[in-house]
């Protein structure tokens, strides 16, 4: 696995991330026929909240991005873009395992929405997200707290 690190966003990444969620999510976009070379960047703009966005970084450079926004009943997972060239080299597994396990110390749900056909969904899978519904574009998951694993005892 490659190395990288993890760090609070700031109002200053607000454009590498932008530019990173239309080419990360061109191909899909394009696929479902809703790419629009302006309206990914400025969707991006309008949604990001330093507060709750995280940036990774492999080798001092951006990475990837994840956003973690608290809601009524559940955290929405937002914003979780890695550089095509660093997939399924284990990075989107392990910042989604640090994210989940801090929100299953707190008990709280994780929702989110992903585009239909694409292959993040896999990962949401793998990661305990089950499908709640969907549309002609998004497919609607949500993750429960998962209970603390505890070192096995055999006996009484």
């Amino acid at each position: 696995m490659v190395d990288w690190e993890i760090r609070q966003a700031s109002t200053g990444d607000v454009e590498a991330v932008a530019e990173l969620r239309a080419v990360v999510l061109r191909t899909d976009l394009e696929r479902l026929g809703r790419y629009d070379a302006q309206r990914v960047r400025q969707r991006l703009r309008d949604g990001f909240t330093p507060a709750h966005t995280w940036v990774v970084e492999a080798a001092g450079a951006l990475a990837g991005c994840v956003a973690l926004r608290p809601g009524a009943d559940a955290h929405w997972l937002e914003h979780f873009y890695l550089d095509p060239a660093l997939q399924g080299r284990g990075i989107g597994s392990a910042v989604l395992s640090m994210l989940l396990e801090r929100c299953d110390r707190d008990g709280t749900a994780v929702r989110l929405n992903v585009l239909r056909g694409s292959r993040a969904r896999e990962l949401y899978a793998r990661h305990g997200f089950t499908v709640e519904s969907e549309d002609p574009v998004d497919v609607f998951m949500v993750r429960r707290p998962q209970p603390a694993q505890g070192p096995v005892t055999v006996g009484h």
